[in-house]
């Protein structure tokens, strides 16, 4: 690995000879007549191949040569400029479009969107749209789920927990950002499964290498999703409901003053179903209660409710900021529990209550300090308060009956009313500078403080403690380009500085806080690389190479109040990580266009954090493992013909194998080389979809599509642990999605009618907990724009 990895940076630290002396560079900035940027407008030297495009703040950075040159500024809907110049120096020249008040005629356009700019950087990265599904999708886990090499594994039905694989690490491996920050920001049960669809423009998944602007210790990637940025007045608002007694409602909507320039955006999203789909094949008691029986009992204790609000106010394009807004938000969240980590532990009472309130503020300004300098930075604050309620000296059943107990539901003890206060503070800077159009510089720095002042109102045993997790990291990179953009490197190194506090001492046997008390600091250090080479538009290769280390968060470290126990001696997890890609786009003829990539990687994770289930008494807890390898192989193919057939296939393996050889006591480890249990290994998606257009009515849309996913089964325990033919595994599982979609009125009003799992099948997930058969839903969406 570290010979790799030398030969790696001296191969990208090669100084390419990339620039002649009569070389300009002509840069600046594109908006319209009211100063909002324009993303995506062409830039290019008249009867050349020589050009570019606006970024998603309407900049950009052209390379001419010396001498007289006639610049085409276009994009589609606007004016285009001509403007012909003697270039004898590097200059500034900002543009301003005009919308074009003349019918265009058919064009075919192939500019690239930002999410095919994404694809195509030094990293490895998965880029998914919103806006083509939108008025279908219900949560954002069902987008992500299809994509290639990611899985996510829910336990249950809406609201449940989830677990997201990004290339074999899961779980707290992974980060969750919406536009850059932190997602627990708006509260620790704001997820991608209750987040507003309406509020989201795309989704960022980055697999393994995590660029260091992100500012965060991600071990196995990141997930970064891009709220809309629209540029006018819109009302984006709407209604679903579904089997299993589920209702969701969505609003999201920006109000522009044209004068001030102020911007108000409002934001309201609601969750509420009562989960009562039935369980298949589960033990119960007949009707007497007597003796015990194999039925399909509803699920009588799993309600969920969720509401995130949030208003947003600012600016944009003043000569002071080019974005300042201030937001505030407030989430909420109520569930009732219906088992612990495995099936068998039935609740009927116990439940768990959750708020957080969110003030933050951010601002952005281009050219800051001087010219090709940028400053992004933010400024957060939440009070997450959670509580759960065990109260009840009973023992449920998945009849729906109980005996009295001598111990509560969850913990076996006495009855508990814990609290959970999580103050979150988050505050980042971002600092990027564009040299000029080959050479670019990222300083940024991240930090995060999580409080843990726990109590309980009932248990008198309970002593109450007040931790703190603090962590600060800072990110420097370097950046190239070569060859008008077909060569791009990265490098980059980050600085993880983990300050925990930690004062809670009961149950030290079992937490670890007997072996790890007060205030303590440790430094850690990373390091990353990345290669992009597009050859010609069909044909690209890309490397990239992360030394990551990942710092242990508040759930795993101080427990989540019900079925997590704390485990205050974890150590952070260090790993390095390889991604080796090749990937194109292909257009055969006339609107053909086929996108394919394939990828390779390797993990080699030490100190890796797994979950451990305890079966007898339904609870979990985050124990390290000393080292586990994990290497793969994933691929997808796209095809699109004329923006109406949509064509995807992707497959993925993972082979994750624990790699402790000896046991701390010196015995061989009978786990060794065995693979990670309770991880899909093997599976793959697939998605149709054809949309007819000005059927019935002009400016109308009918989408018909289909989804497939494919999971190979697995192990739910160690290989070595028991005879193999009858140890408990995940079955194999097809699950089969079909939607329509009906739009008019250039969608403004959109109909979507869908059947999940229409083949209903026993769907299985994390900790063989089953999840929904065969449901329907129907949405209704309004977008006035």
């Amino acid at each position: 690995m570290k010979v790799f990895v030398h030969i790696l940076f001296l191969f990208l630290c090669l100084p390419p000879f990339v620039s002649a002396q009569n070389e300009i560079t002509l840069s600046g900035k594109v908006t319209d007549t009211q100063g909002t940027s324009l993303p995506l407008v062409t830039i290019a030297v008249e009867n050349t191949t020589n050009g570019t495009y606006s970024d998603d703040k309407g900049r950009y950075s052209l390379k001419v040569t010396r001498g007289k040159q006639t610049l085409v500024i276009s994009s589609v809907g606007y004016e285009t400029i001509r403007t012909t110049l003697n270039v004898q120096a590097n200059r500034t020249l900002n543009f301003t479009l005009k919308e074009s008040a003349v019918n265009l005629n058919t064009v075919e356009v192939y500019g690239k969107t930002k999410t095919q700019q994404l694809k195509e950087g030094a990293f490895a990265v998965n880029a998914l749209d919103i806006k083509p599904i939108v008025n279908s999708l219900n949560n954002l886990n069902n987008l992500v789920n299809r994509a290639a090499g990611i899985k996510v594994r829910e336990e249950g039905g809406v609201g449940s927990d989830f677990d997201l694989s990004i290339n074999g690490l899961s779980g707290n491996s992974v980060r969750y950002f919406i536009d850059g920050v932190p997602l627990d920001s708006k509260g620790n049960d704001v997820t991608l499964a209750n987040l507003p669809v309406n509020l989201v423009d795309r989704v960022e998944i980055y697999k393994g290498v995590v660029p260091a602007s992100l500012g965060t210790d991600a071990l196995g990637g990141a997930v970064n999703i891009i709220t809309k940025a629209e540029k006018t007045n819109f009302l984006d608002a709407s209604y679903s409901i579904g089997s299993f007694h589920t209702h969701r409602a969505d609003l999201n909507a920006q109000f522009v003053e044209r004068h001030t320039g102020l911007i108000v955006r409002p934001t309201v999203g609601v969750n509420y179903s009562k989960n009562d789909y039935r369980m298949k094949d589960v033990e119960m008691r007949d009707e007497t209660g007597d003796r015990f029986i194999t039925g399909n009992p509803k699920r009588f204790h799993d309600g969920y409710f969720s509401l995130l609000t949030q208003i947003e106010a600012g600016i944009v394009n003043k000569s002071w900021a080019d974005e300042f807004f201030v937001s505030a938000s407030y989430s909420k969240t109520d569930k009732e529990l219906q088992t612990g980590s495995v099936q068998t532990k039935v609740y009927g009472m116990a439940e768990r209550n959750s708020d957080a309130w969110n003030v933050s503020a951010r601002y952005g300004k281009y050219n800051f300090l001087t010219e090709g300098m940028t400053l992004k930075a933010t400024l957060s604050h939440t009070w997450d308060h959670s509580i759960t309620v065990d109260t009840a000296y009973r023992k449920y059943y998945w009849d729906g009956g109980y005996i009295v107990s001598q111990r509560n539901e969850i913990r076996g003890g006495e009855p508990s009313m814990r609290h959970y206060k999580r103050p979150l503070t988050i505050a980042r800077a971002n600092l990027d500078y564009r040299l000029d159009g080959h050479h670019s510089f990222n300083l940024n720095y991240h930090l995060s403080r999580t409080g843990n002042d726990r109590y309980d109102d009932l248990d008198q045993s309970f002593v109450p403690s007040n931790d703190a997790v603090t962590k600060h990291i800072i990110g420097l990179t370097y950046s190239q380009s070569f060859f008008d953009g077909r060569m791009q490197n990265v490098f980059f190194a980050k600085d993880y500085v983990n300050h925990p506090n930690i004062r809670q001492t009961d149950q030290s046997t079992v937490t670890g806080s007997n072996k790890v008390q007060g205030s303590t600091t440790k430094n850690y250090f990373g390091y990353g690389t990345g290669l992009r080479y597009m050859f010609f538009e069909p044909l690209a290769v890309k490397v990239s190479y992360e030394h990551s280390v990942r710092l242990p968060i508040a759930r795993e470290l101080l427990g989540n109040g019900t079925t997590v126990y704390a485990n205050v001696a974890l150590e952070p997890e260090k790993s390095n990580n390889v991604n080796l890609s090749v990937f194109g786009t292909w257009r055969p003829a006339g609107r053909h266009t086929v996108y394919y990539e394939a990828n390779g990687f390797l993990r080699y994770v030490d100190n890796y954090i797994q979950t451990s289930v305890i079966e007898k008494e339904g609870m979990m807890q985050y124990v390290n493992d000393p080292a586990v390898h994990i290497k793969g192989v994933e691929g997808e193919v796209r095809y699109d013909w004329d923006g109406r057939l949509q064509l995807m296939a992707n497959v993925s393996y993972q082979d994750a194998r624990d790699q402790q050889e000896f046991k701390e006591d010196g015995k061989p480890s009978a786990t060794y080389k065995n693979h990670v249990p309770n991880r899909p290994w093997l599976f793959g998606s697939a998605e149709a979809s054809y949309t007819f257009r000005n059927l019935l009515q002009k400016d109308s849309k009918l989408r018909f599509g289909c989804t497939l996913q494919w999971v190979h089964w697995y192990f739910l325990t160690w290989e070595a642990y028991g005879n193999r033919d009858t140890k408990a595994r995940i079955p194999s599982q097809h699950i089969c999605n079909a939607n329509v979609t009906y739009s008019w009125m250039h969608d403004r009003y959109n109909i979507a009618l869908e059947c999940d799992n229409f083949l209903d099948e026993t769907a299985y997930d994390n900790y063989k907990l089953q999840k929904p058969g065969r449901a329907f839903f129907a949405k209704f969406r309004v977008f006035i724009h």
